[in-house]
């Protein structure tokens, strides 16, 4: 079997970024699938659904995707990594869930804190416990720093709409479109606990995905694993919603409305892929600037209802991506100790 290669830092963080591009957009998209169908839950489950199907395809008709394929059974049964990581994508079930039942409440803005804050700190402990392909990596100083500087540099950066008025746009996603956050602190703990909860568990689904990608010796077939899991407890999580409040309004006919789960199939499988080379922290960080810069440029393109670009907001962002600079180049040992 053979493994993935592993890719040079600047050639990996390169498509760590391009990765973190896609999230905004399927943010976006699945938020207008959500408003238009009144119903989060049925959204998350059309993107996981139309991902699965689009992996399926891949799998069958690459000769990579069968030959991973082949792989799946025969790694679960003889236990080549823990059978519990076949669950991976369960996490991003319980993200979707946490942005379609949060984001009213926090603000999308509140929300992208809370979530960048889990995944950055997960990302460190991760990595120190050598749970992904990459193995152990130390807690350094200087990790340490670019990884405050990330989670000041993102609250900066989303800065201007914890001021914006209304109630949060369902077609922003992402960290894009306006949002208020209403309710005084008391009420926001709980709500504020769940992306949190969501943020720090996306380093760990990174971990596993990256582990089985090295064992199936392809991420297709960890990316068709995740969509599959993702996709059963999402089912579960909308039947259970049907049964109590029933469903919500009829498919829309507009074929972009069904682009949010090849969105995710990119960065799913571009982060199962380059965790063994960059590690956790790293990639993490890396998808975080993405969707800075993708946030960004939709602002700026195609912007939602009541968005407005500040200065802050590019400012913010140039500000994480140096944060990521500082948290990857080759420091000397022992350069950052007293």
């Amino acid at each position: 079997m053979t493994h993935p290669p592993r890719l040079p830092l600047l050639a990996g963080l390169l498509l760590a970024v391009g990765a973190g591009l896609a999230i905004p957009v399927q943010g976006r998209i699945n938020g207008a699938l959500g408003a238009r169908l009144d119903d989060g839950f049925a959204a998350a489950l059309i993107s996981f659904g139309t991902g699965l199907v689009l992996m399926i395809l891949i799998s069958l008709v690459l000769p990579k995707g069968r030959a991973g394929l082949v792989r799946i059974i025969p790694a679960v049964r003889n236990r080549a990594f823990p059978r519990l990581y076949v669950m991976a994508g369960g996490i991003g079930a319980l993200f979707v869930i946490a942005q379609s039942s949060t984001i009213g409440v926090l603000g999308v803005a509140l929300f992208t804190v809370a979530v960048v804050t889990g995944q950055t700190l997960s990302g460190l402990l991760v990595d120190r416990l050598g749970i992904g392909p990459a193995g152990k990596r130390p807690v350094t100083g200087i990790r340490v720093i670019g990884c405050v500087l990330t989670i000041a540099a993102v609250a900066w950066a989303v800065s201007p709409r914890f001021a914006g008025g209304g109630a949060a746009s369902a077609a922003g996603g992402g960290v894009t479109g306006a949002a208020g956050v209403s309710g005084g602190p008391e009420t926001l703990i709980l709500p504020l606990l769940l992306p949190v909860l969501a943020g720090f568990l996306m380093s760990f689904q990174q971990a596993m995905n990256g582990t089985a990608t090295v064992t199936y010796g392809t991420p297709i077939a960890a990316t068709l694993v995740n969509f599959v899991a993702g996709s059963l407890v999402l089912t579960i999580v909308w039947g259970l919603k049907v049964a109590w409040w029933g469903t919500g309004n009829p498919l829309p006919p507009d074929w972009w409305y069904y682009l949010g789960g090849p969105m995710g199939c990119v960065f799913i499988g571009l982060g199962a892929l380059l965790v063994r080379s960059l590690g956790v922290l790293i990639t993490g960080l890396g998808m975080i600037a993405g969707q800075l810069l993708g946030s960004l440029g939709l602002d700026l393109l195609f912007p939602a209802p009541g968005t407005v670009v500040a200065a802050a907001t590019v400012l913010g962002t140039l500000l994480t991506l140096a944060a990521i600079v500082l948290a990857t180049l080759p420091w000397p040992r022992g350069a950052f100790r007293r």
